[in-house]
């Protein structure tokens, strides 16, 4: 993978690319670190794109694991979570028919 910073793409754009070998991840990286990943297009476009978006999505639930681990929320029990939704529930007014 090789780093691109994102001023020279926006200066220069193709151009700066030349550089780098066909099919290789391109990095992008502004003043604040790493921004995107400019990553080729290689045979079925919808498949690389599915394998794309599951990826981001699993990169999402480890983030989201490791933050409720951080925060203790992976400690509460079934019976806990069971419990509140009901108390949240038994709080909810109930709907007007109309």
């Amino acid at each position: 993978m090789r780093q691109v910073s994102l001023r020279e793409f926006r200066i220069r754009g193709a151009k700066a690319l030349e550089s780098i070998p066909a099919g290789e991840t391109v990095l992008l990286a502004g003043q604040q670190g790493p921004a995107y990943f400019l990553v080729p297009v290689v045979g079925d476009i919808a498949l690389q794109d599915r394998e794309l978006r599951r990826a981001l999505a699993k990169a999402s639930l480890r983030e989201g694991w490791r933050l409720a681990e951080a925060s203790g929320a992976s400690a509460v029990s079934d019976a806990e979570i069971d419990r509140e939704i009901e108390q949240v529930r038994a709080a909810r007014k109930p709907r007007q028919a109309g």
